[in-house]
């Protein structure tokens, strides 16, 4: 399928239903209406929900989950789309604001596993276990290992010095660029950090993931928003897919709606999960915004992108347990834009075993890469298709060296780019993890441009992943409750 192909997102197929009015059973008026079903949005709406507020949220994918989701393939094989990790921090936020199932579902990876030709060793990705590996393995020195993960862990939004990354590690690790390699490469693929970024953005996350490992769902991303779903339901909050918001309205300075689908819904507050840019700039007539805040928006930077492989092993097959996570390079040495490079020497493999869908005895592998939009923005269809050519046959060039003859044993595999997931997710420039740093101030304060209009998502770095998008989900769907109290405290 070539990714620029405009058809019909609404089932999976691409072709929608004649006659269909996917908003027919949706009401003229909500208190809140959410626009994209991340798991900010779908975190924002369950705690609205729970809190009694009519909440409707409009998809405009056929599935929920944003890239927090899944697609399925012939001869049984589901694919997550993108790696999936996070800290433990996740038990607790799915627990407090969705229910013990889903934080019941919440398991840690056995082993995550490094090699490139400054390092290989497996890691089950703890501090104690990091602070082994940095004294045993790379010789540093236990009070300089220990210095800087209390520093890292001091951290936090209010206290930006201006220090960089790069910075940061040349003032605890000069010289080893080995041991920058092992610190910023998870997390470059976790939120899209590089060494130019704020110390800040990368400190808060790092410190999160060194609590307690990496964990992930058991069971499948599917089986999660299946779940989402129905505690969404639950709480009497409606959702609705297929749905392409066309604007947000705006009236004597307040949000007021949306028009989609040649309806009009009024609500009390909207509150955006589509990429912050997108937002304001498409969504929402520019009069309603100062000028300064338009031109400064104008300006924050695109995260990057990212591209995968995904590989679905025929059944009956067995592959030999090489750990959950694996990030491999052939790159000598480590520097930040390698990791976007057009020719892939860096990926990360995420090992789906049949323990991580129970009851199921398949095999998945799924090959991420970080991207930059611009380099496959640009080429023509035929290019683009060797060009993806070349990404699979290169990743499985670099599985089999990890698992041996497993060429054979591949029924399945296809890849995506960053104009895949600017088709399927609408996000400008395929931006996986939304926009840099400065963009988190422009999220934050949406509200006081346009009053009861709210953005949550993936921005600013720290508030990426899975864990940030749905604590960000809650902050901001506290900001709304508050706001929505307050209008009915005024017209009582």
């Amino acid at each position: 399928m070539n990714d620029r192909t405009k058809y019909y997102r609404g089932s999976s197929d691409g072709k929608r239903p004649r006659n269909t009015d996917p908003l027919k059973d949706a009401r003229s008026e909500y208190d809140l209406i959410v626009i994209g079903s991340g798991l900010a949005g779908l975190t924002a709406a369950n705690v609205l929900g729970r809190n009694g507020h009519r909440v409707a949220l409009l998809e405009q994918h056929y599935n929920l989950g944003g890239m927090a989701t899944w697609f399925k393939r012939r001869r049984g094989h589901i694919f997550d789309i993108s790696l999936h990790g996070f800290p433990v921090g996740m038990i607790k936020t799915c627990r407090r604001f969705w229910n013990p199932k889903i934080a019941d579902s919440i398991v840690q990876l056995d082993a995550v596993r490094f090699d490139n030709p400054q390092f290989s060793f497996e890691t089950v990705f703890t501090r104690q276990d990091f602070v082994d590996k940095l004294t045993g393995v790379m010789g540093l020195e236990p009070a300089t290992v220990e210095a800087f993960f209390d520093h890292v862990r001091g951290m936090n939004f209010y206290d930006d010095s201006g220090e960089t990354v790069g910075q940061l590690f040349d003032r605890f690790f000069p010289g080893r660029n080995d041991v920058h390699r092992l610190l910023m490469e998870p997390i470059a693929y976790a939120n899209g950090s590089t060494l130019e970024d704020p110390a800040i953005t990368y400190g808060i996350v790092f410190s999160n993931f060194m609590s307690k490992g990496v964990f992930t769902f058991t069971g499948g991303t599917d089986v999660l928003i299946r779940e989402m779903k129905a505690e969404l339901e639950r709480n009497g909050v409606e959702t609705f897919n297929n749905v392409q918001v066309d604007r947000i309205l705006v009236e004597h300075g307040r949000a007021a709606g949306v028009e989609a689908c040649g309806r009009t819904l009024r609500a009390r507050a909207v509150l955006s999960n589509a990429n912050l840019k997108q937002t304001v700039l498409r969504l929402v007539e520019p009069q309603y915004f100062a000028p300064e805040f338009i031109e400064g928006l104008r300006a924050v930077r695109l995260n990057n992108s990212s591209c995968q492989v995904y590989f679905g092993i025929r059944e009956g097959a067995r592959i030999p347990f090489v750990g959950d996570l694996l990030f491999t390079s052939t790159r000598p040495t480590f520097d930040s834009p390698s990791l976007c490079d057009f020719n892939g020497e860096s990926r990360t493999f995420s090992f789906y075993y049949p323990k991580t869908r129970p009851g199921s005895d398949r095999y998945t592998i799924v090959s991420s890469t970080n991207a930059n939009y611009s380099d496959w923005n640009e080429l023509d269809d035929a290019a683009y298709e060797r060009s993806k050519a070349r990404l699979i046959e290169d990743t499985t060039a670099s599985l089999e060296r990890y698992v041996p003859g497993v060429r054979e044993l591949i029924d399945h595999v296809e890849a995506s780019t960053p104009r895949t997931f600017e088709f399927y997710t609408q996000h400008w420039a395929g931006a996986s993890f939304g926009t840099k740093f400065e963009g988190l101030e422009y999220s934050m304060k949406l509200s006081e441009q346009v009053a009861g209009l709210y953005h949550a998502g993936s921005v600013g770095i720290i508030m990426s992943g899975w864990l940030g998008a749905a604590n960000y989900g809650v902050i901001t769907a506290n900001k709304i409750d508050a706001f929505l109290h307050e209008l009915l405290e005024a017209t009582a």
